[in-house]
């Protein structure tokens, strides 16, 4: 059984969050930080609609939504004037895990199979209004779309008619709700999940409304504890010393402890919570400063003394302003770094460093001089090289030309303005 998704929604008109489609008014004028929140109060997809009026307010619609996808760690889908098979494009190539097509145009109907067949099934999604859309494209949905999402204020009459039209899961809007609700609409077979007011107004509590789903047998992706507090060992305080780490980076950033109540917050709340020593009370981390830690994943040591916590750190972990507490060096010693992205991104930052502080014999300097004709002709041949390389029975000679197609690739990259991160981004989305 799949696990039943809380989507959070954004509307996007004029390069601001509005209320809804048939609600103008401004909820946010930075749409990209209204996600961030989303996500990371464990929101897990969001859905947005491009209420754009032309094609040139569609582009900005798109830059928007790239900027929302940066700013965000969970799936975007997107859907909205789409007239033609170039938009499904542009939405998949600004990052979009899936596309979607309004079945009230026929228009949009039309591109399901050309688009399906270049992206895959997976990658579309059919916005409807009533289940004759479904009954009268029954064959194409189902051999061409992954899922369906009813749009906002279809009433309770138009969920029944197209649960019992289609076999496709359906994405539901819901109004705020109490938990039972909620868990009813999720316990429907049909339902992949629920969308609107009931996630958008109460994003702080998606945690809190994951946690009574499941206790009720809903397969949702939330915080379901593997250990105890009374499996763990405590220190002669009763508490547990927790390593606070940042998960992207695996930067270790503060040590701080926990009691029962506050493990129970943080798996709760999806926020890092703690005991404070000095204060005798819990505490929220980011609580006054707004610098909130949201949790990735908790770990016990192999002594179950322990905690290491992967947090999403917002702004500085540290109270002196710094990223890290871990800043005073007592000792270091030089030593080769061969972490693969961390050695990708030293190579990549020199690369643009020559770029913008040309430097005189520099090779590099050499290829962005001669343009990017000469970037690409190179790369082809270095591509080239690796062939042949592999014919070799020997795999040091393969080594080497990988190392000089990387290279001449990253010399590309810098010339487009392509990072690592937006790669590392679309591979893992793939």
């Amino acid at each position: 059984m799949e696990q039943k998704k809380f989507t959070a929604s954004i509307y996007l008109y004029h390069g601001q969050a509005v209320k809804g489609l048939h609600d103008k008014a401004v909820i946010a004028e930075h749409p990209e930080e209204l996600a961030a929140d989303f996500s990371n109060n464990n929101a897990d997809e969001i859905i947005i609609f491009d209420m754009s009026e032309d094609d040139e307010e569609h582009e900005q619609a798109i830059g928007m939504i790239k900027r929302i996808i940066d700013a965000v760690e969970i799936p975007v889908m997107a859907a909205g004037n789409v007239k033609r098979f170039e938009d499904v494009k542009k939405l998949l190539y600004a990052g979009c895990q899936k596309a979607g097509l309004n079945y009230a145009k026929d228009s949009n109907i039309k591109l399901t199979e050309e688009a399906s067949k270049r992206f895959g099934r997976e990658k579309l999604f059919a916005c409807i209004d009533c289940a004759d859309q479904i009954e009268r494209t029954r064959q194409i949905m189902n051999e061409y779309v992954s899922e369906l999402v009813l749009i906002e204020h279809a009433g309770v009459g138009t969920l029944k008619e197209c649960m019992a039209a289609t076999e496709l899961p359906l994405i539901v809007p819901m109004a705020d709700a109490m938990p039972d609700m909620i868990a009813g609409m999720l316990g429907k077979e049909k339902i992949d999940g629920i969308y609107g007011d009931v996630v958008n107004h109460n994003a702080k509590d998606i945690n809190s409304m994951k946690a009574f789903c499941s206790e009720k047998g809903i397969r949702v992706n939330g915080f379901d504890a593997k250990i105890s507090w009374e499996e763990l060992v405590k220190n002669s305080d009763g508490l547990v010393p927790v390593v606070v780490q940042e998960y992207r980076t695996k930067e270790v950033l503060m040590v701080a402890y926990m009691n029962q109540e506050a493990l129970e917050a943080t798996v709760k709340t999806g926020r890092m919570t703690y005991y404070s020593r000095s204060r005798k009370t819990q505490w929220v981390k980011g609580e006054t400063s707004g610098h909130y830690q949201f949790v990735k994943s908790l770990t016990a040591d192999c002594d179950k003394d322990t905690i290491l916590a992967k947090v999403s750190q917002v702004g500085p972990a540290c109270h002196t302003g710094s990223h890290s507490c871990f800043f005073r060096e007592i000792i270091a010693r030089e030593c080769i770094d061969t972490d693969p992205l961390k050695v990708f991104e030293d190579v990549y930052d020199v690369i643009l460093d020559r770029k913008v502080h040309p430097k005189e014999g520099s090779y590099t300097n050499y290829l962005f001089d001669k343009g990017i004709d000469k970037i690409l002709k190179k790369l082809g041949e270095e591509a080239t090289e690796i062939v042949i390389a592999a014919k070799n029975p020997d795999k040091e000679e393969i080594k080497y030309e990988i190392s000089d197609f990387l290279y001449h690739m990253m010399v590309l990259m810098a010339e487009k303005g392509v990072s690592w991160e937006e790669i590392t981004r679309e591979l893992a989305r793939r």
